[in-house]
């Protein structure tokens, strides 16, 4: 119930980054109070005053009524003062003032100034005899002098900051209120300051990082809370600790190890997890090897992302994940100086932080798909990070110091090379994932998706049972995709129709009727091919678990996800002259593509419908020009029987699907042979297939994509793919299965595409010399 009255003489602060205010006052006295007239809006009371500020003036008695009490706490207070560093300025005014305040007035001066408790300074405050506060203060200056004697002791001698570790606040005016919450606050942020500065001492960061922190966290200790650069340095020098500059974790060395947990985790890529056991190898030759710097190249789904997570448990790192994708702010990759407001570190040195180590795996996705705009390229930001001669010494923005990237194990994954810009595509090492066969769909399935889709809707095998056949059925009708993505989902779909029916069967268990048990005795344990998921609604009914497990057949897949999506219709297209079949390749993996071509009376123009691409139009005419030139040698003729195949007549070629937008030269030997067929008037095999790029003398030249196309070509149910000749080397990528269901023909010209592609051939008709009598 006693306080001080005051004078507020001055206020000084700020909110941001925190509220945090300063109140000057001046005391005047002590008050106890009497009476509470009331709190609101602020509180207002009665009170007495205790003793006065006007009392210390009047010094004929103090003598007299202390005596050698006061000289006591003058002897102590002066041996506190000098035990202190007399160059810092406070301390050296707080020695001015013993020598001229009234003694009257120290106890309450020193108080307020050496470290007590708070409980401490309300018992001095309320202590209004001046002998009773003499007695009070007295044991808390000699605890405070033996506590800095044995400071002293246990501090090295040649730190000049020592003297500075007291319990004195220079800030304070002698006049202030007792502030304790400010008190603490200010204590707790220079013991912050100075474990602060312990962390960067005892940290391994490079000497030019370390050098620039201790010019840092000088700067901190000079600086006022108030000012917002003081939260921003501490965020910094905080950051700058938290880096693992030298931490790293050992890598697991064993090949055999490492390659069962590869296959463990995925089937197929036998290329991928060749290079990671390379690597491994290597390691264990020479232990400083720089981390390579990987491109997966594939279509979605095929499992870039995800292999690239097992290459981090296969070599006991960590793993962190970083989305390039849309990205088009170089700040992302190197950071924001930290002039600016919000200023941040980048991606790079953000996972840095998070995984805790310097020699990570990171996965940078989707980078293929990076952006461009008024703030940069980070694209170009990416060369200094992914370049094994520069990324040595990284320079963030933010950091603005160099940071040793070379030990990271960078893996970007891309749907196609197309859009990354050439420098950066120099940087990596590329790997192509291409899409999966229908065996090797049908093993992931079983090896990989069933059971996730199983323990994901809460299934056991002794209540579904999907046999190959079906997962074969859903490939090859209900998904036409290089990845795995879209058989996942529909094996998502059956699992939640059976957990349905599932559902219901447990629920009518709970029912006492015995006369639906009954019924159901004759039941059927399985799905077969009378018996549809419609049926399985109505053995719902059924209280006994003997309809289990649940088998799903082609009926069941076809009252479930619906009808199919993809039909075998190749046969049926090519009905007619003038269609063929061409391979082509879109970042999705390989497709099939049909061309058709159309005639009729006109004057000699060519149409070309489909979306097409300056490339494929040029084709188009190449393969016009090459027909034309060689009408007579094949007994090409239009609709009049003229050999000159544009006279009077206009071609038509057309290139579905209509919206999909089509480019490249790999469609060159496609386009000859479906003109050959329109104007000879003869079938395409419709079991042949063909990819490749034509000249204007008739060869034909390799093109890309080999692998892709000849997938697609399998997937469709061909049989037959001509490809060039020079793609011939090729072919060893692709499974050893696949080759023997297709038989491949390669051509080096026309002529070899032709009789490839027709029935009994293609060849070259003799033409009967005729004398043309001038008479």
């Amino acid at each position: 119930r006693i306080g001080t009255a005051a004078l507020a003489v001055q206020v000084v602060g700020s909110n941001w980054p925190k509220p945090h205010y300063t109140l000057l006052v001046t005391g005047l006295c002590r008050f106890q109070i009497l009476q509470l007239l009331k709190e609101k809006p602020y509180p207002v009371a009665e009170v007495e005053q205790l003793d006065r500020l006007e009392q210390f003036t009047n010094q004929h008695k103090s003598e007299e009524e202390l005596g050698e009490l006061s000289e006591q706490f003058y002897k102590y207070a002066v041996q506190l003062v000098e035990m202190l560093d007399m160059s810092v300025p406070a301390v050296a005014k707080l020695r001015r003032l013993l020598d001229n305040l009234p003694r009257e007035a120290l106890p309450d001066i020193l108080t307020s100034i050496i470290r007590t408790s708070n409980q401490e300074k309300l018992q001095v405050l309320d202590a209004v005899r001046l002998e009773e506060r003499f007695k009070m203060t007295i044991p808390l200056l000699v605890r405070q002098i033996e506590g800095l004697k044995l400071l002293q002791k246990t501090r090295k001698p040649k730190q000049d900051d020592d003297k500075r570790v007291v319990a004195i606040r220079p800030n304070r005016r002698i006049n202030h209120i007792p502030s304790t919450t400010e008190d603490d606050d200010e204590e707790e942020d220079h013991d912050d300051v100075v474990m602060l500065e312990k962390k960067i001492r005892t940290s391994s960061m490079s000497e030019q990082a370390l050098k620039v922190c201790l010019k840092e966290i000088k700067r901190l200790k000079k600086m006022p809370q108030s000012m917002p650069e003081y939260a921003l340095t501490r965020n910094y020098l905080e950051l700058m600790v938290e880096l693992p500059w030298n931490k790293s974790t050992k890598d697991r060395l064993e090949i055999r190890a490492a390659r069962i947990l590869l296959d463990n985790d995925h089937y197929a890529m036998e290329k991928l997890k060749k290079r990671v056991l390379e690597y491994l190898a290597v390691r264990q030759l020479k232990n400083n090897l720089k981390g390579p710097i990987l491109c997966f190249v594939g279509p979605p789904g095929v499992g870039k992302t995800s292999v690239g997570r097992s290459i981090a448990k296969t070599l006991g790192r960590e793993f962190h994940r970083i989305a390039l994708g849309g990205v088009c702010d170089q700040s992302d990759i190197r950071g924001h100086r930290r002039t600016y407001v919000g200023s941040m570190p980048g991606r790079i040195i953000n996972g840095l932080k998070t995984v805790g180590v310097n020699n990570p795996v990171f996965l940078l996705d989707e980078v293929d798909k990076l952006g461009k705009s008024l703030q940069g390229d980070p694209a170009a930001a990416l060369l200094e990070v992914l370049d094994p001669e520069q990324n040595h010494s990284f320079t963030d923005h933010y950091l603005n110091v160099a940071f040793d990237l070379s030990q990271v194990l960078f893996i970007a994954t891309a749907n196609t090379t197309a859009t990354i810009p050439p420098a950066l595509l120099d940087r990596m090492e590329i790997i192509q994932v291409p899409g999966y066969t229908q065996e090797e769909k049908i093993e992931i399935a079983h090896r990989h998706l069933i059971p996730k889709q199983l323990e994901q809707h809460g299934l056991t095998p002794q209540q579904i049972q999907i046999p190959q056949v079906t997962t074969l059925d859903i490939i090859t009708r209900y998904t036409r995709e290089a990845g795995v993505r879209s058989l996942d989902r529909k094996l998502g779909a059956i699992c939640r129709a059976v957990a349905v029916k599932v559902a219901e069967g447990q629920h009518k268990e709970t029912k006492p009727d015995r006369a639906e048990v009954g019924e159901g005795e004759d039941c059927k344990e399985h799905v077969t091919e009378d018996a549809k998921p419609e049926s399985i609604s109505d053995t719902a009914d059924l209280a006994l678990p003997p309809e289990m497990p649940i088998l799903i057949d082609f009926h069941a897949l076809k009252d479930i996800l619906g009808p199919p999506m993809y039909e075998m219709e190749v046969s049926e297209r090519l009905s007619q002259p003038g269609v063929a079949i061409g391979l082509a390749w879109t970042p999705l993996g390989g497709e099939i593509m049909f061309v058709e071509a159309s005639r009729m009376d006109g004057e000699g123009q060519l149409t070309l419908t489909g979306q097409l691409g300056d490339v494929m139009k040029e084709s188009a005419h190449l393969a016009i020009s090459w027909l034309r030139s060689n009408a007579k040698r094949y007994q090409l003729t239009n609709a009049s029987g003229s050999f000159d195949l544009l006279d009077n007549t206009d071609i038509h070629l057309h290139f579905p699907a209509g919206a999909v937008t089509k480019d490249g030269p790999s469609a060159g030997v496609t386009i000859v042979t479906c003109l050959a067929s329109l104007f000879s008037g003869r079938l395409v095999c419709s079991d042949v297939a063909m990819t490749g790029e034509i000249t204007l003398r008739g060869l034909v030249l390799p093109v890309g994509g080999i692998k892709d196309k000849v997938l697609a070509a399998h997937r469709a149910g061909l049989k037959r793919v001509i490809i060039p000749r020079r793609n011939e080397k090729d072919l060893e990528e692709i499974a050893v299965n696949v080759r023997q269901d297709l038989t491949f023909v390669m051509a080096s010209c026309l002529d070899e595409v032709l009789n490839a592609a027709f029935d009994g051939g293609f060849a070259v008709k003799p033409r009967v010399e005729r004398l043309n009598s001038k008479l």
